[in-house]
């Protein structure tokens, strides 16, 4: 059989690693792995799956909708209540953008540090 590619990591660019690590694990409920200086904080799923978040001097915020500064990566989150979930991640720091391609599908959120990201119902 041919080697395959396991995803283990992602690491995401920003400008305050700890607030944005918290902002993700109290999202998700992952758990906090890494968080020993500014510079880098990390999170782990059960299976293995780490995110990490790294601090990049001079960080620009995609300017999503708007192709200026490209968004480059976004998450999707499946979740069984939409407007549950829109609550929790409003709560928690993140700004719904006024455009919305999804319909009633998908909604599009920014985190604190501006990366786009998805929540679908189930």
């Amino acid at each position: 059989m041919p080697a395959r590619l396991r995803l283990t990591a992602i690491t995401l660019d920003c400008p305050e690693p700890r607030a944005l690590a918290s902002f993700y694990q109290r999202a998700t409920g992952f758990d906090m792995t890494a968080d020993s200086n500014d510079d880098f904080a990390a999170l782990a799923r059960g299976d293995g799956l780490f995110i990490g978040f790294q601090r990049v001097d001079g960080y620009q915020a995609p300017s999503w909708p708007d192709q200026t500064t490209p968004q480059q990566r976004h998450f999707d989150f499946t979740v069984d209540d939409l407007d549950e979930a829109e609550a929790l991640v409003l709560g928690l720091g993140a700004t719904k953008p006024e455009f919305q391609p999804g319909g009633d599908r998908w909604r599009v959120f920014k985190d604190p540090a501006g990366h786009p990201f998805c929540l679908t119902g189930s």
